[in-house]
């Protein structure tokens, strides 16, 4: 009986030692715990801001009603014919032996957003810049010719037009109320495959990344980590409604391909542009007429700036709507109609929304004291005309500008070209269709206004200076009475 006491009582203390020892090692060794946390608690934790919390995002509605409304845009474009020297002919033949090389017929893609029941379709001018052919192909497969209307180079904005009804179209949402971190998607038609959608947030907005060379080239894009690629271009970018708050239009890019950052003009801008192309056939470009920078430390410093805000105006330009209104050099620009503006793409963003004869109110900060001012908004003639493109009608002719592929082949800053010659003294004078001109009397023309002004204040004769497609300089002269 004894031995079975001892027997136990060996039992008791070891089990109590047992004890003792894993309560030890958990105390002072802190092994971690393995916990398994539920699915609905880790979503929690996981929530994104644009969701109601302990809810993901649904980006499914927004997908839905714009992919039907975004297109597939196929172009077509007949390179003019090259000539070419060879030195070797030349050596027998003399320097007029020349080799021509046959037209290349060029192709190229990207997309565009409808923008009405009618066939109204938006995309980018440089997605149909030079085409000599354009195709769209909903997202049902069907396909149709689509007519240009009217480009914008300033922009790179152009709309389309498609015969029919009933078409699925996106509407217009308001890009101005976006916040940075808004869930957002890019609808389009990358490297071929089409109706794609992908999902982003606005990372950023009045973005200036100078890729836009056209002259009084404007840029204000919203930047977005949505991944965008080649054959985005013209595309759309929706909010979580589905309405069209952007045009999708460049990559930041070292490769060519989507590498974290994508741009869109904001639909602040495109609404204004397709309506002037609707109604003018052409843009009505409004003009403060001066020259600005953003504010910085530097310029604060300089000019003794109490506040790093608003665009500091470096020059005031002669006979301009700020010159009228009284605003002056060094002032700087705090706000548009209410609307604060703290960098040069937002200052451009506000402007471009009007037309020349708009009244806009300005806020102006002049030695540290706030003074508005009301600025009638003049065009690039320095006049509050509106130009329509039927007034580039002129001399039996008409005229349409210059595409910065065409510049840039030609090396020319300025010029209008001639699309259709009649009768009248510009043919009489021997100029053909296709003819570039770029000065008059000396003086250059930058548009159709140009031209006119200078011929109607001519005086005995006119000098015509230019260029043919093909590169061959050419001068004309004609008589006025």
């Amino acid at each position: 009986m004894k031995a079975y006491r001892k027997l136990g009582l060996t039992f008791v203390v070891a089990l109590a030692s047992a004890f003792v020892a894993v309560w030890a090692y958990s105390t002072f060794f802190n092994e971690p715990q393995i916990v398994t946390v539920p699915q609905e608690q880790n979503m929690r934790y996981a929530s994104l801001p644009s969701a109601p919390q302990g809810e993901a995002p649904d980006l499914t509605y927004a997908a839905e009603n714009s992919v039907h409304a975004v297109v597939h845009v196929k172009v077509t474009s007949q390179q003019e014919a090259q000539y070419y020297r060879n030195p070797f002919y030349e050596w027998f033949y003399g320097d007029r032996y020349q080799q021509q090389m046959p037209p290349k017929v060029r192709q190229g893609s990207g997309s565009g957003v409808i923008l009405s029941s009618d066939g109204y379709i938006v995309t980018n001018n440089h997605v149909i810049d030079n085409a000599d052919d354009i195709q769209v192909v909903l997202n049902d497969n069907r396909q149709f010719n689509a007519k240009l209307v009217g480009t914008d180079p300033t922009t790179d904005i152009a709309l389309l037009k498609i015969e029919g009804e009933d078409f699925p179209f996106l509407r217009f949402g308001n890009s101005d109320a976006l916040k940075l971190g808004e869930w957002v998607l890019a609808v389009g038609n990358p490297f071929e495959l089409t109706s794609t959608v992908t999902a982003g947030i606005v990372s950023a907005k009045s973005r200036n990344i100078g890729i836009n060379r056209a002259d009084m080239g404007i840029e204000s894009f919203i930047q977005t980590d949505a991944a965008v690629n080649p054959g985005n271009s013209g595309g759309a970018l929706v909010n979580m409604n589905g309405e069209l708050v952007g045009i999708n239009t460049a990559i930041a890019s070292r490769t060519g391909s989507y590498t974290g950052y994508s741009f869109a003009v904001p639909v602040s801008i495109v609404e204004k542009v397709i309506d002037d192309l609707k109604e003018y056939g052409q843009v009505q470009r409004a003009l403060l007429g001066v020259l600005i920078r953003d504010v910085d430390a530097k310029i604060a410093e300089e000019h003794n700036i109490d506040k790093i805000e608003g665009v500091f105006i470096s020059e005031v330009n002669k006979n301009s709507a700020a010159e009228e209104a009284g605003i002056e050099n060094e002032d700087v620009i705090l706000n548009i109609d209410g609307v604060s503006v703290n960098s040069t793409a937002q200052l451009q963003e506000q402007v471009s929304k009007h037309r020349p004869g708009d009244v806009i109110k300005v806020l102006i900060k002049r030695d540290n004291k706030p003074k508005q001012f009301e600025v009638t908004l003049r065009n690039m003639h320095g006049d509050t005309e509106i130009i329509k493109a039927s007034d580039n009608n002129f001399l039996g002719a008409k005229f349409e500008g210059l595409t910065e592929n065409e510049k840039y082949r030609l090396r020319l800053g300025h010029g209008i070209k001639i699309t259709d010659l009649g009768k009248g003294k510009l043919k009489d004078a021997g100029l053909k269709e296709g003819f570039i001109i770029t000065d008059v009397n000396k003086e250059e023309v930058e548009a159709v206004n140009d031209f006119k002004r200078i011929i109607n204040k001519a005086k005995g004769g006119v000098l015509i200076e230019g260029i043919y497609p093909n590169g061959e300089p050419a001068y004309f002269v004609f008589g006025v009475n």
